[in-house]
């Protein structure tokens, strides 16, 4: 016989055992879709964890800080070195940032040094506690800050608040009226949904003026100063996903280096005359921005190479890939347990299937059919099973997953589940798998059946 006859002849009894084939099939479904919804839920949750990781703990990103570098030595004549400050390794200078935003794969390079805390306050009296961050405002857009209005500029005295400095500014009173109420009642639900209301109210504050406010609270007095005016130059939108009550969570205001020098002499409490200096084109700390994540040791070996420290974010990423890989391992061994309990059925039902069949077979053998064709006609016909209820998993899968969405849809939460392409093959030649394995032992029982004892009996 001809595969294309084995095949055939697998089908028509496929298809004339419709309860046998029924039942096999959905043992089989139920396995299958198991395994697919099992790594498709894994997946989905990892992709969802890794983009809010990457949105709060930046992936693609390194910080840079001087390394402490050896001081530069004689020239080997008896001579002093020359002094150049650029190439000392232990600082990270404004010619080594150029080498670093000139590297391969190097998107972006800017300090993000923090100026401390303040309060900002508007020329209608409102105010809000604001981070001061100090960088150049140009470079906010390749670092994927997006504008909402306004946008990069480099004029002194300008300054760019994020989306949520822009949330919740209130008049000073009124705060201390509404803090003073929540300490004495801290549990009293009205007042905080009054607050989160409140800490949600937008003030447009585009093109208006605004004042850095410090307070001195080691003095008694309580002593303030108040900087000279400065402008709002632009608003960044708010990050995907964030809603309005978390993005006032986070409420910063990017000014440039000299700004922020400018700042920082205008509400210093302390004298700072007797204060050193910082040396001119010398940064803190620098953050890189890489191309893809794959690429980021490679840029930090040759930051390094200047003798300047690197880091990266890079193990929250290792440590979510082992967590998932565990779990994704654990959803296919429920998957697994579940066809090795359908292939058991399989395996019942083809025995049976055998014994009913047995005058068939005996007609076969006695045509001229061999053993090994035998065989492959009832693996053939386990496979065709494990082939349709593999088939039927798909399609239960993809209810499921809708179901899944459809209910942490109405949760509000942002994660959608997605069936991932290669999880279809992975459940399709599970199943195939099993039915072919189940099938062996009945092929081979098939195979031995005496055609004319068979025959005989029936």
């Amino acid at each position: 016989m001809k595969i294309r006859d084995i095949s055939r002849m697998a089908w028509d009894q496929v298809k004339r055992r419709k309860v046998v084939t029924g039942l096999c099939m959905t043992g089989i479904s139920i396995g299958c879709a198991a395994i697919i919804v099992a790594l498709s839920i894994g997946q989905s949750a990892q992709v969802y964890v890794t983009d809010e990781v990457n949105r709060n703990f930046k992936m693609d990103e390194i910080i840079v800080s001087p390394g402490g570098g050896i001081p530069s030595q004689g020239n080997g004549s008896g001579a002093p070195a020359e002094s150049n400050d650029n190439l000392n390794p232990g600082k990270l200078t404004a010619q080594k940032l150029k080498i670093i935003q000139g590297l391969n794969h190097v998107v972006a390079a800017a300090p993000f040094e923090d100026a401390g805390y303040m309060q900002m306050l508007t020329i209608d009296n409102k105010i809000a506690d604001v981070q001061i961050k100090a960088t150049d405002l140009r470079m906010l857009t390749k670092f994927g800050h997006k504008f909402k209005q306004g946008g990069v500029t480099d004029l002194p005295g300008m300054v760019v608040l994020n989306y949520g400095a822009t949330l919740g500014l209130i008049d000073n009173e009124t705060r201390q009226k509404l803090y003073e109420r929540l300490g004495a009642e801290p549990f009293n639900q009205e007042l905080m949904d009054q607050y989160n209301s409140m800490a949600i109210l937008p003030t447009e504050m585009y093109r208006q003026q605004i004042q850095m406010q410090a307070t001195d609270y080691s003095n008694p007095a309580g002593n303030i100063k108040l900087s000279s005016p400065l402008q709002v130059g632009g608003i960044l939108a708010s990050p995907e996903g964030t809603d309005d009550l978390r993005a006032s969570y986070e409420k910063i205001v990017y000014v440039s280096l000299e700004t922020a020098a400018q700042l920082a002499k205008e509400l210093s409490f302390t004298d700072t005359s007797m204060t050193a200096e910082p040396e001119e084109d010398t940064y803190k700390s620098v953050t890189v921005k890489v191309d893809s994540v794959d690429r980021i040791k490679q840029v930090e070996e040759m930051i390094q190479k200047l003798s300047l420290s690197a880091s990266d974010n890079l193990y929250q990423q290792e440590q979510l890939k082992q967590t998932f890989d565990m779990m994704k391992m654990a959803a296919l061994g429920i998957g697994v347990f579940i066809l090795v309990i359908a292939s058991i059925s399989i395996i019942v039902a083809m025995t049976m299937s055998t014994h009913q069949r047995r005058r068939q077979i005996g007609i076969m053998k006695v045509l001229g059919a061999n053993m090994g064709q035998i065989r492959n006609m009832f693996i053939t016909e386990a496979a065709l099973l494990g082939l349709l209820g593999g088939v039927l998993g798909v399609v239960f899968s993809y209810l499921i997953i809708m179901g899944l969405n459809k209910l942490v849809g109405t949760a509000g939460d942002g994660l959608t589940f997605f069936i991932p392409l290669m999880t279809i093959p992975v459940g399709l030649a599970f199943a195939i798998m099993t039915g072919v394995l189940s099938g062996i032992y009945p092929a081979i029982s098939a195979s031995r059946t005496d055609a004319l004892t068979a025959i005989k009996r029936d």
